[in-house]
């Protein structure tokens, strides 16, 4: 029975200095829900003989079925200590690597966490993960060690040797939480020095040196690590419901010992012992061999009670125990067939685990109170923005997120973590409610009316129904099919989800009916400050802001809600009402003055994705209203509508996307599915031409040549060999002739590939000074909202790349003033480098210059066709349209011509009257002429392209090979460009060119993009293909097993530890992404549930397989054949991918066609 009604919850939210807002985190499968089964039981809500099986907060039906959580859920808790009342608002997170963007909404509304380990797992990939994520939100964490139980029953360990691994453990965390420490104060001594002169980018770093070391001195770290001396840390068994801190034993043994209770507490954990004769406490057990004070006091007693009750089964020895502890057993524990429960009843009055938690989360987490400056600043600003950039009444706001007031006149501020469906069944006014006596006997009453009733109209029915048929046939009606329609439309309208907002209120007090603005993501106060003071206060003309009213509020209580009127500042809640103005999450405020808050830090970035149909036409608009419902309910999932209309849904991982189809299936749609196969994200790159082949035989580097095979042409000729070099520029112009251009490609470094993948949103912050960088004031403006820390870490990006590229060989010298821009999407891992002639353009670095010292260097004209040409080649690759990584492209020449030559133009005129394309390519090593190829004489690398001519490619609206995406970026520029016939008859001069600005823009731009790509198939083409990082851990009998299952999933073993004391090995290898689906499943299915891997995104990595090599050498030949039909990896991506995108596949399905035979077997 419930010890705490929601009336007496409301009333201690009142009071913020005695609320904590606390989210349990941890790896699967270590404990988290069960711990708070038990915090659950300790208020009544369950039974304490199911904490633990129950699975409380789990409340979806495939969370009970997985055994795994899947989604946050918050209940609020009533503690007693000290005479006072305190109210603990409790989020349990999920702890699968899928659902890490639920850890992340439940982080960012807490001002403390407790983080769960395994002793007998240790530190495991999640821990890390949760710990960083709370350490990036400024909350505070505790420690709770679970399952001690396991070092008793499974391991048989001793209480030495346990004491051993919990020290090992705690060892493994405070290390994690040291480098975490160390990083960032590393960093902010970084920015410290570096402060002043930001605008001087160092050139050199090898004398430029810094010392960490005085940093790391002078910082305090007192409060940061985990011991249990300080009372942040509870060894627990949550499974059989005890739990205690150092302090619990400290005051049970202080009088005994004859020592204060907070030295005994200090000493009860390290390397002390009791003098046997003086009964002094002495430092020094490890060396001479004595037993430690937690050994002896501490673990003896636990291990004490689990020999006698769970392995000896001594009824006497219990007695005796039970006696000694002071505990009332009940019968019925004390008659149990299973020794469990009774240990769990010993145990959990001995040592409540549900008191030793709250006592140390009411004493070690801050209260909303306690919230710090820089959380303050890290919710208000986003990273490459200065808190002082903000206006000035949004800088007044701080100073309400620090006072926490629930006064009328603070300003309202809430934030939405996310939005979560509920059915409306579970609603506080639709749920049913037990009746009284009265309401009873009432209900009887009308009951028996009713029947009497029945009984008494029953013969006139049967006399009037003749009567009443003839009725109905005459006047044609049938009243049951309406009285169906109508009953059915209330039922789906009933049945459809309500949408609750999970949030937290900063400051101010939420009331039911109250008029907010919800303000989007993009909500700039500056702006919006600036057209309120010019015009009144009606704010419906302001972009990203929207007026709503609170419609509900609720107390959350797990998968139960309780109707409130009001909630003050400090507290977790629900909100109701705002479904359609909040997609995912959002600040709500009574204050336009408020920004927006930064977005919630997501670990796992989606990256599996399927396209999804109805599998009746007639249903595609439930699809498209569950897709939006489905969007709105997860954090983490992207829902997108391709070009060609295939609806996309994007998750984490496969059970993510096993739980969005269930959802999609059974609550928002409830409609059936056809699903794809997942579509898995490649890369496309280029390498270094191979030194060897594939039977490693060495190739001779004096030619280097691809030599293609004889084809046949159309005529009947046998067509020369083409001998193509690797390397070398390609020469284009555009279709009307008046510009040339020649571009060269190159593999980057994949150092330097790696540095610019991992700062793309430094690029984004550069991309956005350079785009101010022409307006000087626009430019300052820009400049001053940037962070003097973004600044900084953009000056050592600078340097960085400075020293990578002197490092990458004479082809990249002075490379770091060249680059014209970055790609796709101006921040990707692709650079353009300008080395025109005589064309110094304004390097991208200008912008970090202060003031207005620009460097004397113009822009060209046209300079942005070039660039929106190298992002269009940057964003879909020729192998499969997919983004490129890790490639430079240079533009060597760039060409503006007011006529053409009469010999030029003849050659040009031949080309179009042969239909070929309207660009014309010429390899840089030949002279500059055009000639056509036949359909015949194709190569594999030009049957890609989808075209008859094997030098150059005219992308047009009718080409079936240029995807929409395509061609709406090229030819939407600046208006539609004009046929290529036209445009080459067309004598145009250069004052001309620059009056038809949007036609040339048009061709200039599908000109670079079609030279990129032509410098792109130059060079040995691979494919990327993502990679997960694989953590397993296993015993020693199913390891054979699992490398099977891994060689058979193309998986690499990384790294292979073994725990000597556990006898467990942690197994990390490295996992295609492409070959994950169904990996975990068969590999527990394999090992019997004994090895249960965690895929973590890790990188991309090449495929080495060439997707269009043949056989060209005898050994070639001799060891694959002449088809060479043995499985190629590069191959099979590449076609897995054109396929799916309707792109042109060059495979034959059957070749030379011949009777099979069957073979029987000699007997």
């Amino acid at each position: 029975m419930r010890t705490v009604t929601p009336a007496q919850l409301s009333q201690l939210q009142g009071n913020p200095q005695n609320v904590r807002n606390i989210c349990i985190l941890a790896h699967v499968d270590h404990g988290k829900t069960t711990l708070a089964d038990v915090l659950v039981a300790s208020n009544g809500v369950i039974s304490k003989r199911l904490a633990g099986k129950l699975r409380y907060l789990d409340s979806r039906p495939d969370e009970q079925i997985r055994g795994i959580t899947m989604k946050s859920s918050a209940i609020s808790l009533q503690f007693h200590k000290e005479s006072k009342d305190y109210l603990v608002n409790l989020i349990d997170s999920p702890g699968h690597v899928d659902f890490s963007s639920e850890v992340s909404t439940a982080v960012r509304l807490c001002d403390g966490a407790v983080v769960v380990v395994d002793v007998v797992e240790g530190v495991c990939p999640q821990t890390h993960a949760v710990l960083r994520q709370a350490w990036l939100e400024n909350i505070k964490p505790v420690l709770v060690l679970n399952k001690v139980d396991r070092l008793i029953t499974e391991l048989k360990n001793s209480p030495m040797e346990a004491h051993l691994v919990l020290q090992q453990v705690l060892e493994q965390v405070n290390s994690v939480m040291g480098d975490l420490f160390s990083t960032d104060v590393m960093k902010k001594e970084t920015n410290d020095d570096s402060t002043g002169h930001v605008e001087e980018p160092t050139v050199s770093t090898e004398d430029h040196v810094f010392d960490y070391s005085s940093g790391l001195d002078h910082s305090d770290d007192s409060n940061l690590y985990f011991s249990p001396d300080q009372g942040n840390v509870v060894f627990a068994s949550a499974i059989d419901g005890w739990g205690f801190r150092v302090e619990h034993f400290a005051k049970q043994y202080a009088s005994k010992l004859n020592i204060k209770e907070d030295v005994l507490q200090k000493v009860l954990w390290g390397d002390f012992y009791v003098h046997s004769k003086t009964k002094r406490v002495m430092k020094g057990a490890q060396a001479k061999g004595k037993k430690p004070l937690f050994v002896q006091f501490v673990l003896e007693n636990v291990w004490a009670v689990y020999d006698a009750v769970l392995v000896r089964r001594d009824k006497e020895k219990v007695e005796k125990i039970v006696k000694s502890l002071n505990v009332t057993l009940s019968a019925r524990d004390a008659r149990h067939n299973d020794p469990r429960v009774l240990l769990q009843a010993i145990c959990g009055q001995w040592l409540p685990l549900s008191e030793a938690v709250l006592s140390m989360i009411v004493d070690q987490l801050p209260s909303p109170l306690q919230i710090t400056p820089e959380k303050v600043e890290h919710l208000m600003c986003r990273t490459a923005q200065r808190f002082d950039s903000l206006p000035q009444q949004t800088q007044e706001l701080k100073q309400d997120f620090l006072k926490c007031s629930a006064e009328d006149s603070a300003p309202v501020i809430v934030f939405i973590s996310k939005m979560f469906a509920v059915d409306p069944k579970a609603l506080p006014h639709n749920r049913q409610r037990p009746l009284t006596q009265e309401e009873i006997e009432q209900k009887r009453e009308r009951a028996r009316q009713r029947h009497q009733e029945r009984l008494a109209g029953l013969n006139n029915q049967t006399q009037m129904a003749p009567i009443q048929e003839q009725a109905l046939e005459e006047n044609g009606n049938d009243p049951s099919p309406t009285t169906t329609i109508i009953e059915k439309k209330d039922k789906v309208e009933d049945e459809s989800d309500v949408f609750i907002g999970f949030a937290r209120v900063f400051s101010g007090k939420v009331r039911r009916g109250q008029k907010l603005y919800v303000l989007g993501p993009k909500h700039n106060p500056a702006h919006a400050l600036e057209q309120v003071s010019d015009v009144s206060e009606d704010l419906a003309h302001l972009k990203h802001v929207a007026a709503v009213a609170v419609e509900e509020l609720y107390l959350l209580m797990g998968k139960e809600l309780e109707t409130v009127e009001e909630v003050p500042a400090g507290n977790i809640l629900g909100i109701g009402g705002l479904q359609a103005h909040v997609l995912k999450s959002a600040t709500v405020s009574s204050t336009i003055a408020c920004p927006a808050f930064t977005p919630v830090y997501l670990d796992a970035a989606p990256i599996v994705r399927v396209a999804v149909e109805p599998k009746h036409a007639g249903d595609m608009g439930a699809l498209m209203q569950g897709l939006r419902l489905l969007n709105q309910a997860d954090p983490s999932v992207e829902v997108l509508v391709q070009e060609s209309g295939e609806h996309v849904l994007v998750t984490a991982g496969e059970v993510h996307l096993q739980r969005c189809l269930d959802d999609l299936t059974q609550r928002f749609a409830k409609i059936e599915l056809n699903v794809s196969d997942p579509m898995v994200p490649f890369r496309e790159t280029i390498i270094l031409p191979p030194k060897v082949d594939m039977v490693n035989e060495l190739i001779d580097h004096d030619t280097n040549r691809i030599t293609r095979p004889v084809v046949t042409g159309k005529d009947g000729r046998d067509a020369a060999e083409d001998k193509i070099k690797w390397g070398g520029s390609v020469l284009l112009q555009t279709p009307n002739k008046l510009c040339s251009l020649k571009v060269s490609a190159s593999p980057l470094p994949e150092d330097i590939s790696n540095l610019l993948e991992d700062n793309a949103d430094l690029l984004r912050t550069l991309d956005r000074m350079t785009k101010s960088s022409g307006d000087i004031s626009h430019h300052q403006a820009e400049r001053a909202k940037v962070t003097a820390e973004t600044l900084n870490r953009l000056t050592e990006l600078k340097s960085s790349l400075e020293v990578k590229f002197s490092q990458a060989g004479k082809q990249y010298r002075d490379a770091i003033d060249l680059i014209w821009a970055f790609g796709p999407r101006r921040n990707g891992p692709n650079i353009l480098l300008n080395r025109v002639p005589g064309y110094q353009r304004p390097s991208v670095w200008d912008s970090l210059e202060k003031g207005d010292a620009k460097s004397a260097a113009q822009f060209r004209n046209f300079d942005h066709a070039i660039g929106s040409g190298f992002q269009l080649a940057t964003l879909a690759g020729p192998l499969c349209e997919e983004p490129l990584m890790g490639v430079c492209f240079v533009v060597e020449e760039w060409t503006m011509h007011e006529q053409l030559s009469e010999k030029r133009q003849a050659k040009n005129d031949v080309a179009v009257t042969n239909n070929t394309s309207n660009i014309v390519a010429v390899l840089c090593e030949e002279e500059l002429e055009v000639t056509t190829a036949l359909e015949g004489n194709m190569s594999p690398t030009d049957t890609d392209r989808g075209t008859p001519n094997a030098v150059s490619v005219s992308v047009s609206p009718s080409s079936p090979f240029a995807s929409p995406r395509e061609h709406r970026l090229s030819q939407g520029v600046e208006e539609e460009a004009e046929s290529s016939e036209d445009d080459s008859d067309r004598e145009t001069t250069g004052s001309e060119v620059m009056k038809h600005h949007g036609p040339f823009t048009g061709q200039l731009i599908s000109t670079m993009k079609e030279a990129c790509r032509r410098a792109f198939q130059k060079h040995p083409q691979r494919l990327m293909a993502a990679m997960y990082t694989c953590d397993i851990q296993a015993t020693a009998d199913v390891l054979g097993k699992m490398y099977a299952v891994l060689g058979r999933k193309n998986g690499k073993v990384l790294r292979e530890d073994m725990n000597e004391s556990l006898s467990i090995f942690s197994i990390k290898a490295a996992l295609p992404v492409a070959e994950s689906f169904g990996f975990a499943e068969e590999i527990r299915k394999r090992t019997s549930g004994l090895a249960s891997p965690q895929l973590v995104f890790s990188h991309w990595e090449v495929v080495h397989s060439d997707p269009f090599w043949e056989p060209t050498t005898e050994e070639e030949l001799m060891h694959f054949g002449e088809k060479a039909d043995s499985e190629n990896q590069g191959r099979l991506y590449m076609n897995s991918v054109r396929r799916r995108k309707g792109l042109y596949v060059d495979e034959k399905i059957v070749e030379h066609a011949e009777k099979q035979r069957t073979l029987s077997k000699n007997k």
